[in-house]
């Protein structure tokens, strides 16, 4: 049975109309369950990043859940190192921030390829059985060989001892640059001291095998066939703990100013 060309254009637009409907229904009907498990990612490496949770440990949404009752989220004025109290950190979208000029500020020009930079970022601190502050996550991102890769750097309450160092999110290639997600790499970070005796940062990922943090606390492995990688690593690490970045939240800390 042969149909005519209009009929034939109706049908197909028919299909069309309903599919968009179907998929547009979807996405919508989804969108909530796709926010609580960017969430519940994020929570889980902001864990992995504070030794929370081991790599590879199978964890629930309730185990999740539990372990952040010890972890309170601040926003920090990356200007002033100050506490951001008109910030609610349960809704603040820190990517989506940084993209509106209301929110944000050009970047100075720097090797991690950050163009802008949030008004705000949301720090992390881990507090203790009786509620002081023992460790401070805080939120790196910047440029590795094909793009952005973004992850948690917990310090220790001095705020110069690495206690971890996560990515959640980048597009390096698998078996060189994204060895960043290899546990026995990441599980060479707890220890090092990221600052030198003058205040400086310090810590960078070398070419070659360094030491233990005992005798060689600033050098971490660099990735093998991934040297442009391991830069990226390095300057993002210089970027976040420098003056653009979060040393003058740090430093406040460090004066027992910013602890809340």
């Amino acid at each position: 049975m042969q149909h005519s060309v209009k009929y034939t254009i109706l049908f197909a637009a028919a299909v069309c109309v309903a599919c968009a409907i179907l998929v547009s229904t979807s996405a919508v009907s989804l969108a909530d369950l796709q926010d609580a498990n960017a969430l519940l990612d994020k929570r889980k490496n902001v864990l992995l990043a504070a030794g929370l949770i081991e790599e590879g440990q199978r964890v629930t949404a309730a185990d999740v859940e539990k372990l952040f009752e010890n972890v309170k989220a601040v926003a920090v004025d990356l200007e002033s190192g100050e506490l951001a109290a008109d910030v609610n950190v349960e809704t603040y979208d820190q990517q989506k921030a940084k993209m509106d000029p209301a929110t944000s500020y050009e970047a100075p020009p720097n090797p991690s390829v950050i163009k802008r930079l949030p008004n705000s970022a949301v720090v992390y601190h881990v507090l203790g059985a009786q509620g002081q502050i023992e460790m401070i996550v805080l939120p790196i991102e910047g440029y590795g060989l094909w793009g952005t890769l973004y992850g948690f750097l917990a310090l220790d309450v001095d705020t110069t001892t690495v206690r971890g160092l996560t990515y959640y999110q980048h597009k390096e290639t698998p078996g060189l640059g994204g060895e960043v997600d290899n546990p026995r790499w990441k599980g060479l970070w707890p220890g090092r001291i990221a600052f030198d005796e003058n205040g400086e940062v310090a810590i960078q990922v070398i070419k070659g095998q360094a030491g233990p943090p005992s005798s060689d606390p600033h050098h971490v492995d660099g990735l093998g066939g991934a040297t442009i990688t391991s830069r990226g690593v390095t300057n993002m690490l210089r970027f976040w703990l420098g003056e653009n970045g979060f040393a003058t939240y740090l430093e406040k800390f460090r004066q027992g100013r910013q602890v809340s």
